[in-house]
């Protein structure tokens, strides 16, 4: 057995993490897995903002990305440049995160190293694509799952649908998240709120998301609780801020990257609402397990097999409505809270979770 692999990381916008989970996950599990003795390559667009040659130990390969021209379609075409270079070096494994612009080009897949996918969710579920994508979307977990030799599942929920449909080696590996060291009460006041007297939402303004459910449950609600959405552009979110921009109880905010921030509103906010329902352990549950807020959430496998029985759940606008109007003195709370802390701790812990990539890409050498 090898002390030392050579490993490539593909399929993210580049670290330091400036847009979602799979950006953060690379951050968190590349430099850990530098600690263990590996060497480790992210492939990162060569547009980011960030430009020094390593991050934590990490080299960083900047690749040719074209969606600020071209939309989209450029995700493809930035993946295909990071398989080919990917080709010329002497990788041991590849960790590809997602397929959906991936798997398109993995005949072209370095041929001297294992491959493992981590499948994300089910991606042709997703509301917001057309039925011509989900078909794609559909085919292109298929190459993913031929061509891989090994995929790994963050889900207890996407691990049994790929075992009732595939036959290649598949692995549950979670997804991390970790449990901030203390809160600031003064980011409320900055934000011209007071402590547990707003609701949050942190997700992409994504039809999936349900984020218009949560504001509809809001302004039907007896409670005269705001709603804080923090979100990333699009045209849902566009949608969705004109329709209710003159509604004071719906806040929408810029997505941010200011995890010290963000802890603490998570941690001071009275409600913490999730809406996510497709994919699969989402990164920003997660972090409010970790900051110990009250959660509701969209009732749906992804999200019971992180919660288990540490939250409320809702299906519609008023489940969600009747929830937000339950005093946030509610005796369940704390054991919810003290609950979903252990979970983070002996389950979605960071170093824990590199352990189990580590073994897994030692057991797909051995394929």
């Amino acid at each position: 057995m090898k002390d030392k692999l050579l490993i490539g990381i593909i399929g993210t916008r580049g670290i330091p993490n400036r847009y979602g989970g799979f950006e953060g996950f690379a951050e968190q599990v590349s430099g850990r897995l530098v600690r263990l003795g590996h060497q480790v390559t992210v492939y990162c667009p060569r547009d980011q903002q960030y430009h020094e040659e390593t991050l934590n130990g990490v080299h960083l390969s900047f690749q040719y990305n074209p969606e600020s021209l071209i939309g989209t379609t450029g995700q493809f075409f930035y993946d295909l440049n990071c398989n080919l270079h990917a080709r010329s070096q002497p990788y041991d494994v590849i960790l590809h995160l997602g397929y959906t612009s991936d798997s398109v080009w993995s005949r072209w897949w370095s041929s001297h190293a294992r491959h493992l996918t981590n499948m994300d969710g089910m991606e042709w579920k997703r509301s917001k694509y057309n039925p011509a994508v989900k078909s794609f979307l559909k085919q292109a977990e298929k190459w993913a799952a031929s061509r891989s030799t090994m995929l790994i599942a963050d889900s207890m929920a996407i691990l049994e649908y790929l075992e009732s449909k595939y036959a290649t080696h598949i692995r549950y590996i979670s997804y991390g998240a970790e449990i901030p060291g203390s809160f600031d009460p003064g980011v409320c006041m900055e934000s011209g709120l007071e402590q547990y007297a707003y609701n949050l939402m942190i997700a992409r303004l994504e039809p999936e998301n349900n984020i218009e459910m949560a504001v509809e449950a809001t302004l039907r609600g007896k409670s005269p609780i705001p709603l804080l959405i923090f979100g990333n552009e699009t045209k849902h979110g566009d949608r969705l801020k004109k329709k209710y921009r003159n509604e004071p109880m719906i806040l929408f905010r810029k997505a941010s990257y200011e995890d010290t921030k963000l802890n603490s509103l998570r941690h001071f906010s009275r409600y913490f609402i999730h809406g996510h329902s497709a994919g699969g352990t989402n990164p920003s549950l997660l972090e409010a397990m970790a900051c110990e807020c009250r959660i509701f959430a969209h009732d749906n496998p992804f999200n019971r097999n992180v919660l288990d029985d540490n939250g409320f759940y809702y299906q519609d606008t008023l489940q969600l409505a009747g929830l937000l109007d339950q005093p946030w003195s509610h005796d369940k709370y704390r054991l919810y809270t003290k609950n979903n802390l252990n979970s983070i701790r002996n389950k979605h812990n960071w170093d824990f979770i590199t352990n189990e990539y580590e073994s897994a890409f030692y057991q797909a050498l051995e394929f």
